[in-house]
């Protein structure tokens, strides 16, 4: 017996979404599947709270910053990145969420969703052309930057526990990686 799996577009997720089917449950659109998105912890939640503030004031009104929001990606996908510093496009976004084209950077808080965000978001993001994707491990209390999109991954790679990271859309903004991790 083959098993197939349903896979699903963005309008037929958002209309899921429009009749009440996702209410209650955590979840987003991951290459046409549903996916059960893990509870967010105390840790989690703490440190990408003063992050997102963090990056308020060093950004100010240069940037939108999404807590929590869902991009929308060509490939059948519609992720929640724990923060999505995104264009200022103002009441566009009534119309749809950021796409690619409208993404400076996604940071991702992981703890129990680490080897989800390392493999399976890293190529959905690399795919999709996102210049950068940063990845908080919050076990080691490392920032892991993902940078280069070709094809499914990403050429660059590197992990910092200290110092300064100069985001490639804002390359005379030092941001502290200590702001971003602990």
């Amino acid at each position: 017996m083959v098993v197939t799996i349903a896979k699903w577009t963005i309008d037929e997720y958002h209309s899921m979404i429009q009749a009440g089917l996702l209410d209650n449950r955590q979840v987003e659109l991951l290459k046409g599947e549903i996916v059960e998105m893990s509870p967010e912890g105390e840790a989690h939640a703490y440190f990408s709270s003063e992050a997102e503030e963090y990056l308020r004031k060093l950004l100010g009104d240069r940037v939108t910053i999404r807590s929590g929001k869902p991009i929308t990606l060509p490939d059948d996908s519609e992720p929640e990145p724990d923060i999505a510093i995104v264009q200022k496009l103002g009441r566009e976004y009534l119309s749809h969420h950021p796409y690619p084209e409208n993404i400076f950077w996604l940071i991702e808080y992981s703890n129990s969703s680490l080897e989800k965000d390392l493999t399976v978001k890293t190529k959905i993001y690399a795919e999709v052309g996102i210049e950068e994707y940063w990845v908080v491990n919050l076990k080691k209390r490392q920032l892991i930057l993902f940078r280069e999109p070709q094809e499914t991954e990403y050429a660059s790679k590197s992990t910092l526990s200290t110092g300064e990271v100069y985001p490639l859309s804002f390359p005379d903004v030092a941001v502290s990686v200590n702001s971003i991790i602990s």
